[in-house]
C-alpha cells in the first residue's frame, strides 16, 4: 500500500494533466486537483481500501469540477489575458490545432465537456462515464452527442476561430 505522499508523488502530473482537460487551465487544474488531495488526506486509509484509490481521486476531481465551475462563474469572472503571454513566432500546425480544440471545448457546458474528456481522454464507456457522473448511459449518449453536434456546427462555420463563451 502507498502512503499518501507516495501517492501524490507519483500520481499528480496525471492527475493535473486529468483536471487541465475538464478546466482549459493550469492553474485552476492544478488548485483543482490541490483542493481533492486536501480533503482526500484526511480519509486516505479508507480511499485505499476502496480497491481504486486512482478512480476515486478521479471522480473526486471531476465531482469538484463541476461544482467548482458552478461557484466559479456565480463569483469570478475573466477581465483580460494574462500579460506577457509567449507566443511563438511561427505557431506550428499542431499547436494551432491544439489551440483550436481547447477553444472548442471551452464552448461547451461543463456535463458535455466532461463526457467528452471522460470519453476521450479516460477511454471509459458510457456506463463508467454514467456512473461517475451519477446519471443514466442514455444520458451520458445524449451528452456526448449534443457536444460532437456543437463541435461539428461550430467547425462547419470557422474551422481555425471558434468562438464562444466558456461555460
Amino acid at each position: 500500500m502507498l502512503s499518501f505522499e507516495e501517492y501524490v508523488a507519483a500520481r499528480r502530473i496525471a492527475l493535473v494533466r486529468f483536471a487541465y482537460l475538464l478546466t482549459g487551465e493550469r492553474q485552476l487544474a492544478q488548485d483543482l486537483v490541490q483542493e481533492v488531495l486536501a480533503r482526500i488526506h484526511q480519509r486516505w486509509p479508507s480511499v485505499q481500501r476502496s480497491g481504486s484509490p486512482d478512480a476515486y481521486v478521479k471522480k473526486a476531481i471531476l465531482h469538484q469540477f463541476l461544482s467548482w465551475r458552478r461557484r466559479r462563474s456565480a463569483t469570478e469572472s475573466v477581465m483580460a489575458e494574462p500579460p506577457n503571454a509567449a507566443i511563438a513566432a511561427d505557431p506550428a500546425t499542431d499547436y494551432v490545432e491544439r489551440d483550436a480544440t481547447w477553444r472548442l471545448l471551452a464552448t461547451l457546458p461543463r456535463r458535455q465537456r466532461a463526457v467528452l474528456v471522460l470519453r476521450y481522454y479516460e477511454d471509459l464507456d458510457d456506463s463508467q462515464i454514467a456512473a461517475e457522473l451519477g446519471c443514466a448511459p442514455s444520458t451520458v449518449r445524449a451528452h456526448a452527442s449534443r457536444a460532437i453536434g456543437q463541435l461539428r456546427i461550430v467547425l462547419a462555420k470557422d474551422p481555425i476561430h471558434p468562438k464562444g463563451p466558456a461555460r
